[in-house]
């Protein structure tokens, strides 16, 4: 169980490094992509410099202050005008004759000429100043230059003898500028993990790196040498995961400050190399040659030119083997092509004759669907028809039912009635049987029973009709029953009309009303119609 969590964080630990790897890459690119951005900022500082100096008022200790801010902006970013200047300011010096800008600008001319690797070129100028009459605040740069360039003598020197003279010498001035620097300088803290290095104490030279990277920020010269430094350290200790890291950071950090005078990029572009990861190795290669050009110094093309010659030939072989790769895909697809040619051909064909079949069967289902949408109305109608006659049918079964008890009722009424007189004629009740002739009582509540019969009888047929006529009236307007009705006179005209009576003589003689009322009632009503009042009438015969 250990065993499977220590491979499983092994494996998730791998994953996050080469995600963030990944990142810091597209980073990197995107940096390599805008240079012309970064070199644009650097370019405008330089000018304004430029047009301060171009000012003929300008005093001379004036003017060596501005051309030292100029040449420390092209220190790392163009050898030849970082020269040009460190040589214009050391006659102006001499001109104004002042000791501290003679001794710190030969330093500075020192500094430039071995950064450029003329290590000679720089040591004799820096021997040629006499050690008791350069001011104390120059003493560490003076001690720093010199122990610069005894070092780049003692690595490069092929002749053992003049490598330890030269190691003697670097540390002789390493001793010196130690004696003179604070303690938590930088240039201290990188001494001491020069050392550490140097004695493979890796762990304690990452501490004291730690300590020099804190609070830097990227694109600034400092930055991009301590991350550079700190990739030396992981490449001792065989980490490539980190070194890669910290040198992606310290090439991020030299486009973003436009220090063209690098090694950080080269040197990814040797480890891509070592991966074979070619393109990436030559996109890197021929970007720090770019730079390299653009600075002009010969020990960064010497650098370059070994790793520049091998990524070069495998970059060629690789394009050859893709060129190969391609010629032989074109070969494939070429036939491939021709075979698609003749299949299109056959396809066309066979596609024309499918066309030809599906105009026709189109043709064949526009007929069918047009018998189709025939047939369906047809049978609609026809179930319109049958829910008439069905509906008819129900109408008549009600009503005739209806009709034969009402007219079984009224002979029983009048075979009463008749017995009532025969009765009243025999006792000789000739003035009471006036009575009850004369009086409407009789007629009256024979009338309210046929109005209960035939609202009933009606309301049966269409329990939701006082619903749906509602529908049809503005709401204002809505017809509404008192208290124990089932239709009033206005729902009753409307009725018969539901039942296919129209003629107002017809509807006044059933219902016992005069022909006006009856008219009054349907204009009245017409007129408080949400449709308009043609269709009104026609809308109630559609209730159902």
């Amino acid at each position: 169980m250990f065993k499977f969590f220590l491979v499983f964080t092994l494996l998730a630990n791998y994953s996050y490094a080469s995600n963030h790897i990944d990142s810091l890459l597209i980073t990197l690119e995107s940096k390599m992509n805008n240079r012309l951005i970064f070199d644009n900022g650097k370019e405008k500082t330089i000018d304004n410099y430029k047009t301060i100096l171009a000012d003929s008022l300008l005093k001379d200790e004036t003017r060596f202050l501005i051309t030292k801010k100029l040449i420390y902006e092209l220190e790392y970013y163009s050898f030849d005008a970082a020269l040009y200047y460190s040589l214009e300011n050391q006659k102006l010096a001499s001109k104004i004759n002042n000791p501290l800008f003679i001794s710190e600008s030969k330093i500075l001319i020192a500094k430039i000429l071995m950064e450029s690797g003329r290590y000679k070129e720089s040591l004799d100028i820096l021997n040629e100043i006499q050690r008791k009459k350069i001011p104390s605040e120059l003493l560490s740069s003076y001690f720093f230059s010199l122990k610069e360039g005894y070092s780049e003598l003692s690595y490069y020197s092929s002749i053992q003898k003049n490598k330890d003279i030269y190691y003697q010498l670097y540390n002789k001035y390493q001793d010196s500028l130690s004696n003179i620097l604070p303690k938590s300088s930088d240039e201290i803290l990188r001494l001491k993990e020069k050392e550490l290095r140097d004695n493979r104490q890796l762990d304690e030279a990452l501490k004291v790196n730690e300590i020099r990277i804190k609070g830097k920020k990227s694109g600034t010269r400092l930055f991009s040498l301590i991350t550079f430094e700190r990739s030396l350290l992981y490449e001792l200790a065989k980490n490539t995961t980190q070194e890669k890291k910290y040198l992606i950071l310290s090439a991020i950090s030299d486009i973003e400050a436009s220090v063209k005078d690098n090694a950080s990029l080269s040197k990814l572009a040797m480890i891509f190399y070592k991966e074979n990861k070619i393109y990436k190795a030559h996109k890197y290669i021929n970007f720090s040659l770019d730079d390299a050009k653009f600075f002009n110094s010969k020990l960064r093309f010497i650098n370059l030119s070994k790793i520049l010659t091998l990524i070069t030939e495998a970059y060629e072989k690789q394009s050859d083997h893709q060129k190969n790769k391609l010629t032989n895909s074109l070969y494939f697809i070429s036939a491939l092509a021709a075979f698609l040619f003749f299949t299109l051909i056959f396809i066309y064909k066979q596609n024309k004759n499918l066309s030809i079949a599906r105009k026709q069967l189109k043709n064949n289902n526009a007929e069918l669907k047009n018998l189709n949408s025939q047939l369906n109305n047809s049978n609609n109608e026809l179930k319109d028809l049958y829910q008439k006659l069905l509906k008819a049918d129900l109408v008549k079964e009600k009503y005739v039912g209806t009709f034969l008890n009402l007219y079984s009722d009224y002979i029983n009424k009048l075979d009463l009635y008749r017995k009532l007189v025969k009765k009243h004629i025999k006792l000789d009740r000739i003035d009471e049987l006036l009575k009850i002739t004369e009086s409407k009582q009789v007629i009256d509540t024979e009338i309210k029973i046929f109005h209960k019969n035939f609202d009933e009888s009606f309301l049966h047929i269409y329990p939701n009709f006082i619903e749906q006529f509602n529908t049809l009236l503005k709401k204002d307007k809505q017809v509404t029953l008192k208290k124990g009705e089932l239709l009033n006179t206005e729902l009753r005209i409307y009725a018969l009309i539901r039942l296919g009576i129209n003629n107002s003589d017809q509807i006044a003689t059933i219902l016992r009303y005069s022909v006006s009322t009856i008219y009054n009632y349907r204009v009245k009503l017409k007129n408080n119609s949400l449709h308009t009042r043609d269709n009104f009438e026609d809308e109630v015969k559609k209730i159902s």
